[in-house]
């Protein structure tokens, strides 16, 4: 068994394409169901048709109507929720910086529904065109031949959790992948895309890390001055209050989020959230999480120091960056996209490590399969397999490649 994991010649290229394509047609049956058995803006369970993106529409009406402050103040969001979608929605918290704020309000001037097909088309398009800048630059362009890249990238099936609850995910990866992209051929561009992530900042815990590895100062001022810029717009549109409003809300955020996993634990795919599932007490849990967030940061300064492949090093930071944050949730797991895609590249180009493949496989379809796994087993199987996958990169011992490309 363990043979047949370690080579993995099963998972060839035409089951990939069949497996994708079987996949995608199941996710558009799954979203026509969604929207064909809605009330108004409800779906059949009472919720708001895109889930999470109520509270981005929200927010977006609050800034509109001149009360930025009001989507950090929980109470008032939910009445602004309820005098949206109606009385039974269910809240949807906001939790993001003023930065995104910058977002919602436009959105928030469209139709509910359009509103959220133009937020979700607009940032697909952003995810595919990065990725395809990330594929071009990588080891092996030729995996650009041709259409089966995109049938993987859309059948990814994050891509399906991030659309079914109005996420952000294509976002963070677009701007992950482009940054990794331009890193190499234009650091004061990846620098801005990186300083961008503070819109999502967890996700940038790491990145300082692998800048400062390599001594990317280019890069990291182009980063910094971004993220002041940012900060700076933010407090010329809506003043210090929506900060204050912001620094008061991270109470609510942590007790609701984390501390409480009001959202459950299950569809966190987190050190922490691992803790809390198999009963750890809140401190126990944290400590945890700051261990695996310390030895990750440890991994990736110790990986982008080294003379592995670029591709190897952007895979790494991804990974890390998934594991150093306690809140990450199973439509998160976009951030991966940029990782698999550049380690089957690699494995195309220069052959596979022993279990690569089967880590790649594993990663891109771990998405779909972690909640449920999560409820029957208490296991976070996103988490397991971005750990699992972090360890094979970065082992200390020299290993050989197979000299195997992924088989027709």
């Amino acid at each position: 068994m363990f043979s047949e994991i370690r080579e993995s010649a099963f998972i060839t290229k035409e089951r990939a394409t069949l497996w994708s394509a079987a996949l995608l047609l199941a996710y558009v049956v799954a979203i026509a169901y969604l929207f064909g058995s809605a009330h108004g803006l409800t779906d059949y369970q009472g919720r708001s048709l895109g889930t999470d993106f109520a509270d981005v529409y929200t927010a977006g009406h609050s800034v509109l109507h001149g009360d930025a402050v009001a989507p950090y103040s929980p109470a008032q969001h939910y009445r602004n929720e309820q005098a949206l979608f109606g009385a039974k929605v269910p809240f949807y918290g906001w939790h993001y910086p003023p930065y995104f704020l910058f977002i919602a309000a436009p959105l928030a001037k469209l139709p509910y529904i359009a509103s959220l097909a133009v937020w979700q088309i607009a940032t697909c398009v952003l995810y595919l065109a990065a990725l395809w800048w990330l594929l071009r630059t990588g080891p092996k362009p030729q995996i650009l031949d041709g259409q089966r890249w995109i049938l993987l990238a859309l059948a990814f099936p994050a891509v399906f959790m991030n659309i079914t609850h109005g996420q952000n995910g294509f976002l963070t990866a677009a701007l992950l992948a482009g940054a990794l992209a331009s890193c190499n051929s234009r650091p004061i561009l990846s620098g801005i895309l990186f300083g961008l992530m503070v819109y999502k900042p967890q996700f940038g815990l790491l990145v300082p890390i692998a800048l400062v590895a390599e001594s990317r100062w280019k890069t990291i001022i182009a980063a910094t001055v971004a993220a002041a810029a940012a900060t700076v717009l933010t407090l010329a549109v809506f003043g210090t209050d929506v900060w204050w409003a912001f620094y008061h809300s991270l109470a609510f955020t942590r007790a609701a989020a984390l501390d409480e996993g009001a959202a459950g634990y299950f569809k966190m795919q987190s050190v922490f959230a691992w803790a809390r599932m198999w009963g750890s007490p809140l401190p126990v849990a944290y400590i945890l999480q700051s261990l695996v967030t310390i030895g990750a940061g440890v991994l990736v300064y110790r990986t982008w120091r080294s003379d592995v492949s670029f591709a190897r090093k952007a895979a790494v930071l991804c990974l890390g960056s998934v594991l150093a944050t306690p809140y990450c949730y199973d439509y998160d797991l976009m951030a991966l996209a940029p990782a698999i895609a550049l380690l089957v590249s690699d494995g195309l180009a220069n052959g596979f490590r022993p279990y690569e493949r089967f880590a790649a496989a594993m990663l891109w379809s771990v998405p779909i399969l972690s909640r449920p796994v999560a409820q029957w087993t208490l296991l976070p199987l996103g988490a397991i397999a971005c750990l699992g996958t972090l360890l094979l990169l970065t082992r200390l011992a020299p290993t050989q490649r197979s000299e195997l490309a992924l088989p027709a």
